[in-house]
């Protein structure tokens, strides 16, 4: 009997135990954070970090903004695309990252590693106009941009952009008050509002855009106006412009619920005839309902990837008590379109204190990140405070960073690769074990256990035939007590034990590479 029962555990198992053909895996990094000293030193920071960033893993680097802001911040504020740090406006040359030849050199030496870089493209509006301008406006409800809440008449806004540093070079052209559909003050009678723009030829909203509060195209500042062929035109010679000045490999697209679809996909179609024909392009649209980030990657055609930002949400739910671990991936979007999903734990603007905070328990987010990084769906992104703190603001808003979260995020680089089995299969702890391939052929073993319970978990997962005999040991956890080695049976299965509220991963004692994990870890402790 025992023979047989061997015999059917080779036959049920035996698609596991295939390696898949060798590939890479994708890492990308988020290399700012909101409070980020404004020293003009990001740049040369972010190129100390290239060599300990890649040993990790990271191949691609999103940036922060890098044209010059209004005020000196973090370049949301968008006054000039074409000042990359180069021209004294707003009160100074650099940004707030550094000059363009620290951005240059921080190019160079990441294009050198071959990390790839991608550019924050705010093209939603602009901020910081260098005059006012008079034109004639309606106000409209803040709670439904569609209904007009008085009669046309003439206002003041600041929506002149002169760009008197940098004059006609890179760009000739000036802004005025028809390159924008609405604007948020009235200098003449010095009132707040949403007052919508009007003009020759039906000016209005763009239609295609979100219709959370009835039309969302105006969000904040001077909306700029991509009916008005001047702005499509400028926008198209500025990507031309940053893409040949800069080798880059991709964007990441800032607010696209506000601003026209058809643009978009106009713009996109323009990157790849001309600088970034291979280009990866992220969208984000921020919204925590599924069915709308499957609207707009329907509508986009695929043509871009979308942070999930569903995702992010459940990560804080799930960190609560009482939630069933086995769902975790439901109504997210990496669970409909995991090649087009970029996943994500924290970010920018879900940090303390900020507009689209997302609280995640400290003990959890180790669990979330075993989630996006070890999986083989999704494109995972490490965010900036959660792998170096955030200190540089007041206490409420300081965040720790995440422990050992560069030794977690090398496990992906080394052993996360082939074909995955789930064993979601209790609501407190589960577990998935991936395969290897065959330029990756060790695997890893993976199990998270929500429990607050002080009594360990257990979860027996088949980790290969060709595993049998071997001792596994922890490589990581994120709990308090490290367990003593697993012995693989000659079945290939294996009974891994957790303590509470905590991951743990497992590999081959053996494994190539195994003692480097903590070795590149450390490089990230202060």
């Amino acid at each position: 009997m025992g023979q047989i029962l061997s015999i059917y555990s080779r036959l049920r198992n035996r698609k596991w135990d295939a390696l898949d053909v060798a590939k890479e895996n994708d890492l990308m990094f988020q290399g700012f954070e909101w409070h980020v000293p404004a020293d003009q030193q990001h740049w040369n920071r972010l190129r100390e970090s290239l060599p300990r960033l890649k040993s990790m893993g990271v191949n691609n680097i999103w940036i922060p903004p890098g044209c010059k802001g209004a005020t000196g911040g973090n370049g949301y504020d968008i006054y000039d695309l074409y000042d990359v740090g180069e021209f004294e406006q707003k009160g100074q040359t650099a940004t707030k990252w550094g000059s363009r030849s620290d951005l240059e050199a921080f190019i160079s030496l990441a294009n050198e590693l071959d990390i790839g870089i991608y550019w924050d493209a705010v093209l939603n509006h602009k901020a910081g106009a260098d005059t006012k301008e008079k034109c004639v406006a309606v106000e409209v409800d803040p709670k439904d941009r569609t209904v007009n809440i008085s009669e046309p008449r003439e206002i003041e806004g600041w929506l002149g952009y002169d760009f008197p540093g940098r004059g006609t070079k890179h760009s000739e052209l000036k802004y005025h008050w028809y390159h924008f559909s609405g604007i948020n003050y009235d200098a003449l009678q010095q009132k707040s509002g949403i007052y919508k723009l009007v003009g020759s030829g039906n000016k209005d909203w763009a239609k295609d855009v979100s219709t959370e509060n009835g039309n969302y195209d105006y969000l904040m500042f001077a909306d700029v106006d991509y009916s008005n062929i001047e702005v499509t035109n400028d926008v198209k010679r500025w990507i031309e412009w940053l893409g040949t000045e800069f080798k880059l490999k991709g964007l990441r697209l800032d607010a696209v619920k506000h601003y026209s679809r058809g643009f978009l996909k106009d713009f996109i179609q323009h990157i790849r005839t001309t600088v970034g024909r291979d280009w990866f392009l992220v969208a984000e649209y921020w919204t925590g309902d599924i069915s709308d980030l499957l609207n707009y990657h329907d509508q986009m055609e695929g043509l871009v990837s979308l942070f999930d930002a569903p995702l992010a949400g459940r990560f804080s739910l799930f960190a609560k008590e009482g939630q069933d671990l086995r769902k975790i991936f439901d109504k997210t979007f990496v669970q409909v379109h995991p090649q087009k999903a970029v996943t994500f734990v924290s970010n920018h603007d879900t940090q303390p204190g900020q507009s689209l905070e997302i609280l995640i328990d400290a003990w959890f987010k180790p669990l979330a990140y075993a989630l996006i990084l070890l999986r083989q769906d999704g494109y995972p992104c490490l965010f900036y405070g959660d792998l170096y703190g955030i200190t540089n603001t007041e206490p409420k808003y300081r965040l720790p960073p995440v422990d050992k979260l560069a030794a977690l995020a090398t496990l992906r680089t080394m052993y996360a690769y082939g074909k995955q089995r789930d064993y979601f299969d209790n609501k407190k702890c589960v577990g998935f074990v991936r395969y290897g391939d065959t330029a990756h052929p060790s695997g890893l073993a993976c199990v998270l256990n929500a429990s607050t319970s002080a009594a360990p978990m257990s979860k027996t997962m088949y980790v290969g035939i060709r595993h049998a005999g071997e001792k596994w040991t922890e490589v990581f956890t994120s709990g308090a007590v490290t367990t003593a080695p697993v012995e693989v049976d000659p079945r290939g299965y294996a009974e891994f034990k957790i303590g509470p509220k905590s991951v743990s991963v497992w590999v081959d004692e053996g494994a190539e590479g195994r003692g480097q994990i903590d070795v590149i870890g450390e490089q990230f402790v202060d």
